[in-house]
């Protein structure tokens, strides 16, 4: 639900926090203004415990809705896709809460992997999107989504409305059960990556095709496209294995992170650096970027104490 309410980080209003010299960072206030100075809290999320220890947060709190509805829609491509997000978002405005785009490939490894789920179609669409819209007022789903079918043209090919809380669920369990059917299947390499609107799907035909070029390999792209995050993963034809292929993972991930960084996206979308991506980070950042970062390690942990090794390579 970034698409609607933000990251993480966009949820809290203030922190409680321990540095790396004991010392208790208190910063709780419940305000949505407050100048007085740097945010030190922004500083600390999202840090992955490199500058200092989260030990409480102020959370901000939306009402829930009063009228959730979710609908599954198969489109030809990502691009029809972006198109209907554009459309949705002109309709329903904020209460576009979640749209999630996935592909064919992702139905037809929670067949191979979940054969117990209900599908939702006999021969999976190339690609789908699941919608969901959130309400403060009462209203019918089937009139919503017949007024989004009529507004739309021809970008919608076919579609599914829950009719019930239960429906809904179960839509949802497919969206939610893709990266446990990737685990089963094997990937050579995974991708967290995010990029603008407007270069997905160049990205998703170029990359494709570029990866194809190397091996005959199967590509599950999937992800919360109204945010542009996308999760690009690449598995071994059927009956091979992921350990067949280790020799292509250095190849592939450099590839791909190349062309998202020359379009302008991050290699890391909402999964963080961690240490495995240290290198890539190193590859990618801004310079300055990259030299402030380090400047306030060794400012707040100049002994290097607090989670060492992650996001930064340890200074010697």
């Amino acid at each position: 639900n970034v698409l609607r309410y933000g990251m993480a980080r966009d949820q809290v209003l203030g922190i409680e926090g321990v540095m790396a010299n004991g010392q208790i960072l208190n910063s709780l206030k419940r305000l949505r203004k407050d100048n007085t100075g740097y945010d030190l809290r922004h500083l600390l999320i999202g840090s992955e415990g490199s500058l200092g220890i989260i030990t409480a947060a102020s959370l901000k709190l939306v009402p829930r809705p009063k009228c959730e509805m979710t609908t599954l829609l198969a489109v030809k491509d990502p691009a029809s896709a972006l198109q209907l997000l554009n459309v949705t978002q002109g309709l329903f405005g904020e209460s576009v809460s979640a749209f999630e785009l996935i592909s064919g490939q992702s139905l037809l490894f929670l067949s191979e992997t979940f054969p117990e789920f209900r599908q939702p179609w006999p021969n999976p669409p190339a690609w789908s999107v699941l919608l969901q819209l959130n309400f403060y007022e009462n209203k019918s789903a089937n009139l919503c989504f017949e007024y989004l079918y009529e507004s739309s043209g021809n970008l919608v090919l076919d579609g599914i409305i829950a009719q019930s809380l239960k429906e809904s669920k179960d839509l949802w369990k497919l969206r939610e059960t893709i990266p446990l059917a990737n685990k089963k299947i094997g990937a050579i390499c995974s991708h967290d990556i995010s990029l603008p609107l407007s270069e997905i799907d160049g990205f998703v035909a170029n990359m494709t095709f570029e990866i194809q070029e190397i091996e005959s390999l199967r590509l599950n792209c999937f992800g919360h496209l109204g945010d542009g995050n996308l999760h690009f993963n690449v598995f071994p034809p059927v009956g091979c294995s992921a350990r067949d292929y280790e020799h292509l993972r250095v190849e592939i991930y450099k590839r791909v992170h190349q062309r998202v960084h020359s379009l302008g996206g991050s290699i890391s979308a909402e999964h963080g650096i961690g240490r495995l991506k240290v290198n890539e980070l190193e590859k990618f950042a801004d310079g300055t970027k990259l030299n402030v970062m380090r400047t306030l390690k060794i400012a707040l942990d100049p002994n290097g104490i607090l989670n060492p090794g992650a996001v930064l390579r340890p200074q010697v």
